[in-house]
């Protein structure tokens, strides 16, 4: 009997949605004067636009966009023919204010990106920030987003993620990035990285040792969509033998291993107190000696910050 009840209530339920969302569609308001959109476009394949983002596209009175002559290429497909604003990361803090005194004065804003959804990673976030702050209604339609499809069809640990936007390009910050993946909560990790640069970040990775595996995805959604996934030396090996790897956009997955993690234990004494024990029963010349051994012990509780840190508190306690 109460299975046929639950039964009974879950089909209630799906009857009620189905005809719920019928009744939205129906009744979906048109454009709405003085209101911002935060549209999200295709990152290859122009047939994964919503419905209803080519309606608000058609119908807003003006596109903010990031380069008005390639998405002009995308409308035209979409078949749109609607006034561009250029909205590019050069412009952006000043072409904010324009954009707040239109929809002030009533006019509808669609904001689009090259590919994907805007401001992740690209420019659009003054605009967004500053309608907010005027109180502007923002409504955002949903889409495509290049890191979000790449997390997706990695096949790792997508119970927590962060998303870090580009891959540094100097090694002294990609050394101190690859040290904070390997300290934090989270095991995944979404980049974007440029195709010149792909195999260099590759070679990176190997060379430390990072202990990661890859998913790098390359022109999702379009003809010659590839993924190439596995430790970086296997990724090295398959975009060799791609042989032109350096054309088209790549999104980075990387999940770090379990075993190169690094295991956050409770601090039994203070930063201070293990400095001082360190340079008495190591001999040791001074805190700077301290700090490199404790580092070196794979026992220390305490990052490099917290023991120079530290190192400095003991130096003002005993000059």
């Amino acid at each position: 009997m109460k299975d046929q009840t639950e039964r009974t209530e879950y089909k209630e339920e799906i009857e009620y949605s189905e005809e719920h969302e019928e009744s939205e569609e129906l009744s979906f308001p048109a454009v709405q004067p003085g209101t911002l959109y935060i549209v999200a476009t295709p990152i290859g394949n122009s047939k994964d636009m919503s419905v209803r983002g080519k309606q608000i596209l058609s119908e807003c009175d003006m596109i903010a966009a990031e380069d008005t002559r390639r998405s002009m290429v995308l409308l035209g497909k979409l078949g749109i023919r609607n006034r561009l604003v250029s909205n590019h990361k050069f412009n952006e803090h000043g072409k904010a204010r324009y954009f707040i005194q239109e929809m002030k004065a009533g006019k509808s804003i669609a904001v689009i990106t090259d590919a994907g959804t805007p401001c992740i990673s690209d420019p659009g976030n003054e605009l967004i920030k500053a309608a907010v702050e005027e109180g502007i209604r923002v409504i955002g339609v949903p889409g495509c987003c290049a890191a979000v499809n790449a997390l997706s069809i990695s096949g790792f640990d997508l119970s927590s993620f962060l998303f870090y936007g580009f891959f540094p390009r100097e090694n002294a910050d990609r050394r101190k990035l690859l040290e904070k993946l390997r300290r934090g909560d989270t095991k995944t990790f979404a980049f974007y990285e440029s195709p010149k640069r792909i195999m260099d970040l590759v070679d990176f990775l190997i060379d430390q040792d990072a202990g990661v595996l890859l998913c790098l995805c390359n022109d999702m959604t379009k003809l010659h969509e590839m993924s190439f996934r596995g430790t970086p030396a296997e990724v090295k090996e398959q975009l060799l033998a791609k042989g032109n790897y350096e054309k088209g956009e790549y999104a980075v997955i990387l999940e770090v291993k379990d075993s190169y993690l690094f295991s956050k234990k409770e601090h039994t004494v203070s930063a201070e107190a293990m400095l001082v024990d360190t340079m008495i029963t190591g001999q040791l010349n001074g805190t700077k000696e301290a700090v490199a051994a404790l580092l070196a012990d794979e026992n220390n509780s305490y990052s490099k910050n917290e023991l120079k840190a530290a190192a400095l508190n003991l130096k003002k306690m005993f000059s």
